[in-house]
């Protein structure tokens, strides 16, 4: 057996299964397998499935690709959800290559050494390439496919045999030195970012796997999805409407809130315009696009009432080309009875035109109301895959589901016991110890009651959009307050529970706040609060007890 990470990875998919035990039964004792190796080169991500190291030749980067990949003479295609999309595993291989090179000569073990070699190589465990297939950035060498798996290793201690450079061979301490860089012992801030990072990475694999229930539902015209926290519908609620976009619809993505709305249009940005959808934003842009006339926030009247009455009288002038062929909505628990009547009204054809909702009936923090008027079926998502496994314990009796949690390990939950009225300078001390393990970019302030008096500084001073690019900074913490946090995240949120009283909705306020944080979760809080609003059973959550 060569030498392993020490706990078994998670591998989701079968060609890397199948990589990876040609690779567990076929290297030697002396060799290095190292799953999932992910490391950031120029600003980017990069992701090598596997990384094998062999004393006395070097390092291969593994791009592994499953069933049905082709090269049509011009590209590569895959087929995925049904239709062929365009991969490059060369790219990939030679990327995460360079990427992992990159990062290993910048580790402070590496030192002044010389530099060894590198190879990368696809290997293909379900498809068959012909003997006389090349191409010159990747000769067959390059490649191990489906009846050359009995002789993976050997294939690949050839690529680097075969490397045409002037690097030295990897000896053991080098190898060694390489695993260290991998899992070795780092300063605190380094092996968090590092977990962090592995487990962002797995969870966005398995939030991408939920795909398949777009594909399960592409014959309906209306359905309702429902989860809660981290199940990954705000991923699904996007990819559906881009789906309907590349199928020549004209699509609506709406939600409620303005901070969920500039993520839904910045995830949009690096998309073909065929996958962009024509309208992604809030409800009552929509309406304001149409040429309502807008009113100041304080106008609840105006927003809840007037506003989707004077929608529906517009939409009868809409041209049909301003109108859509399909609407998806989410976090659409968010949306009022009477916005129904606006949303079938923006449709080319109300009775049968294509609506797809995302819901979490755990997470109604409004003091609104709303169902569908229209019958639709309903599916169920019943896995966390975004929350650690202690988040998503902490806050799991608060939810109307009951969730598998599968986002993996990380810190415990921290409680920390104040009155309300101290409960944002508490939260501000909190920030400030955090950020000598994590980064700015990586933390939220949030509050349950008022706004953090920073937050109101930014809304004041850069105005509403202004505000929300502030989400994006990497140089500095993010202040929030739950409710314009909804169906948005970040690795380490700091929750004040500043509210000083109890009131209608104070259970979901925590429970959205709580299940904000990917990572690492600290609440500031009296307990005799959490204790009326959400039980004994959480408050002994967060205080570590059982």
């Amino acid at each position: 057996m060569p030498r392993l990470p020490a706990d078994e990875p998670v591998l989701t998919t079968a060609s890397e299964r199948t990589v990876w035990a040609a690779l567990c039964e076929q290297a030697g004792a002396d060799d290095l397998v190292l799953p999932n190796v992910r490391v950031t080169y120029k600003g980017e991500d990069r992701e090598v499935d596997f990384l094998v190291g062999f004393a006395g030749l070097g390092v291969v980067a593994l791009e592994v690709k499953g069933r049905s990949i082709r090269y049509d003479g011009d590209r590569w295609t895959i087929e995925r959800g049904g239709r062929r999309v365009h991969v490059d595993p060369v790219a990939q291989a030679r990327d995460g290559m360079y990427a992992v090179r990159d990062s290993l000569y910048r580790h402070p073990r590496w030192g002044r050494r010389p530099r060894i070699r590198f190879g990368h190589a696809v290997v293909l465990p379900f498809d068959t390439v012909e003997q006389e297939f090349g191409l010159p950035d990747c000769p067959r060498w390059r490649i191990t496919d489906r009846g050359e798996m009995d002789d993976l290793v050997p294939r690949l201690r050839a690529v680097l045999a075969q490397q045409e450079n002037a690097y030295r061979a990897a000896d053991l301490d080098d190898l060694d030195t390489i695993q260290e860089w991998r899992y070795g012992r780092m300063p605190l801030q380094r092996d968090l970012l590092a977990l962090a990072d592995d487990r962002e990475a797995h969870a966005d694999r398995l939030t991408q796997d939920q795909g398949a229930l777009l594909d399960a539902i592409r014959l309906l015209p209306r359905a309702e999805i429902r989860g809660g926290p981290g199940s990954g519908k705000t991923w699904l609620a996007m990819e559906q409407a881009q789906r309907l976009s590349r199928d020549g619809k004209r699509v609506a993505l709406l939600c409620y809130s303005r901070g969920l709305a500039s993520f839904l249009r910045r995830r949009a940005e690096g998309l073909s315009r065929r996958a962009v959808p024509a309208y992604i934003g809030t409800f009552h842009g929509l309406g304001l696009g149409w040429g309502v006339e807008e009113r100041g926030d304080d106008d609840s009247d105006f927003w809840e009432r007037e506003l989707p009455e004077r929608m529906v009288s517009l939409a009868d002038d809409l041209p049909v080309g301003q109108r859509f062929d399909a609407v998806v909505v989410d976090e659409v628990q968010d949306f009022a009875d009477s916005w129904w009547d606006a949303l079938l009204a923006a449709l080319k054809d109300p009775e049968t035109g294509n609506i797809y909702v995302f819901s979490d009936e755990g997470q109604r923090v409004f003091a609104r109301f709303g169902d569908a008027p229209v019958s639709m079926p309903t599916l169920l998502l019943d896995q966390n895959l975004r929350n650690t496994r202690q988040i998503a314990a902490a806050f799991q009796s608060l939810g109307t589901t009951r969730m598998r949690a599968v986002g993996g390990d990380g810190p415990e939950v921290t409680f920390v016991e104040c009155s309300a009225e101290e409960a944002v300078d508490v939260a501000d001390d909190q920030v400030e110890a955090l950020l000598d393990t994590w980064r700015p970019e990586d933390v939220a302030l949030l509050t349950t009651g008022s706004r953090h008096p920073y937050q109101t500084h930014l809304q004041e001073t850069l105005g509403q959009e202004g505000y929300w690019q502030t989400f994006w900074e990497k140089d500095d913490v993010f202040y929030g307050h739950v409710l314009g946090f909804k169906g948005l995240e970040r690795r380490v949120v700091v929750l004040a529970l500043n509210e000083p009283d109890l009131r209608d909705r104070s259970r979901e306020r925590l429970y959205v706040g709580m299940s904000r944080a990917t990572d690492c979760l600290v609440v500031c809080g009296d307990p005799e609060y959490v204790r009326s609003v959400a039980g004994e059973a959480t408050l002994r959550r967060l205080r570590g007890t059982r």
